[in-house]
């Protein structure tokens, strides 16, 4: 069973991190796992894809630019969401071609790396797990309330559009027409995901499963909080609050604006003046936003290890997003021991258990969301409870292994369906 993995990135940011991992993981279950990229990171050689050189970085961020030229006629929004046209022809099928896989599992593919007429050309299984809602949605990412993905777009927020027959209605229409033919599972990383995937048009008549996201618990794990302040130079006795996502200050989705507000509630409050800011994913901006407490900007973390660190020193980790396919950042702050506060929103819901490993504030008050910060950080016991019973949560649900257990089940139930089809012998990995 050769298994080919297509993400725009292969260790660039949460999205491109998560599908990564799961290709490792299927290696070490004996799974012959591949992974095509659009710009590669790694040195991994079972990744293929052009290296992230500054020319090759150049003529990715080139494409991603050419890719969205049809939005700019639109009037959109000042925090406005990502909007994929995907129309930019990438030639990736003649690389997955080359790859000869015997299934094809799609992740983030966004930035014109794949244009949804490229899959009806596959004839294989395909498996597509949704980073976000980009896959069922007329191009936006994240629909921040909007429904209309469930008929079939147009007048399209993300595009301050009025007219049915938007770029969304267009992109809706070239993937309805494309994708009605193909063999195409969908697994959501979260039961949110999955649920806006059956309610979607494009999707609800699909084999729609659940495998959650997953970590390395040997990587993730806890480390003593004042050696991992004193390895990032954090304030030892500070209370420290952490915030950290790609483009933590600029992605609107990640709900940095939400947390400013809450950690300037907390400060009219008189809450921790001994308390301290966070920040990785971004540098210092100028002019720095005014948090009211000490801020720390650790910027992009690109390694595993670093950011375990991150979690580590951290007392509570706050994810103030408005939506969430997931929520990785929270999942591995919880496996460092760490409690999270996010809102009561998307894919968090599975992650975070509420006043178990974290609190859930109710969505998008502040004032929840500072008194969720209170809570946890309020008794030493409750915290220490919280934190173990946040460790042993992960170790439990979500690790690679059960993770990669799941995919490898699905792709052998596909495959042998396919062979069923055709009476043709399945195709079995190797022995776990």
């Amino acid at each position: 069973m050769k298994v080919l993995h297509l993400s725009t990135y292969d260790t660039r940011g949460g999205a491109a991190r998560g599908a990564y991992w799961l290709h490792s993981a299927l290696q070490r279950q004996n799974v012959d796992s591949r992974m095509l990229v659009a710009a590669k990171f790694s040195a991994d050689p079972t990744v293929s894809g052009p290296p992230a050189t500054i020319t090759r970085q150049f003529q990715s961020a080139l494409r991603a630019t050419v890719d969205r030229l049809p939005v700019k006629p639109y009037r959109r929004p000042a925090n406005r969401v990502l909007f994929s046209p995907s129309w930019v022809p990438s030639g990736v099928l003649r690389d997955i071609r080359a790859a000869s896989p015997d299934i094809v599992n799609l992740h983030w593919v966004a930035d014109g790396f794949i244009r949804p007429e490229t899959l009806t050309k596959l004839h294989l299984p395909l498996v597509w797990t949704p980073r976000d809602m980009w896959p069922f949605t007329g191009g936006c990412h994240y629909s921040l309330g909007c429904e209309r993905f469930a008929e079939r777009c147009g007048r399209c927020p993300a595009l301050s559009s009025s007219r049915d027959r938007d770029l969304s209605r267009w992109l809706w229409k070239r993937k309805q027409r494309a994708w009605q033919d193909i063999d195409l599972t969908v697994v959501g990383l979260s039961n949110w995901i999955a649920d806006n995937a059956r309610r979607s048009s494009l999707f609800a008549d699909r084999r729609i499963e659940v495998i959650h996201n997953a970590l390395d618990e040997a990587i993730f794990k806890p480390a003593p909080k004042a050696v991992a302040r004193q390895i990032l130079n954090l304030p030892a006795d500070s209370l420290i609050i952490t915030f950290g996502a790609m483009n933590a200050l600029s992605d609107p989705i990640k709900g940095f604006t939400l947390l400013q507000e809450a950690l300037q509630r907390l400060s009219a409050a008189g809450f921790g003046p001994d308390a301290h800011v966070v920040v990785f994913g971004a540098l210092a901006p100028s002019p720095a936003p005014d948090l009211r407490f000490p801020v720390t900007y650790l910027g992009v973390l690109h390694d595993d290890a670093t950011l375990a660190l991150a979690y580590s020193a951290a007392d509570v980790m706050v994810v103030p997003s408005r939506q969430e396919s997931f929520g990785k950042t929270a999942l591995e702050a919880l496996a460092c021991g760490t409690p999270v506060v996010c809102f009561d929103t998307s894919g968090l819901k599975d992650v975070v258990e509420h006043k178990e490993d974290g609190y859930r504030a109710t969505c998008y008050d502040t004032n929840d969301l500072a008194a969720g910060i209170v809570w946890v950080c309020q008794e030493p016991e409750r915290y220490q409870a919280l934190s173990r019973h946040a460790r042993r949560r992960v170790e439990e649900g979500f690790t690679l292994t059960l993770q990669a257990q799941r995919y490898r089940q699905l792709y052998e139930d596909l495959l042998d369906a396919q062979a069923a089809r055709h009476g043709a012998h399945p195709k079995k990995a190797g022995p776990a």
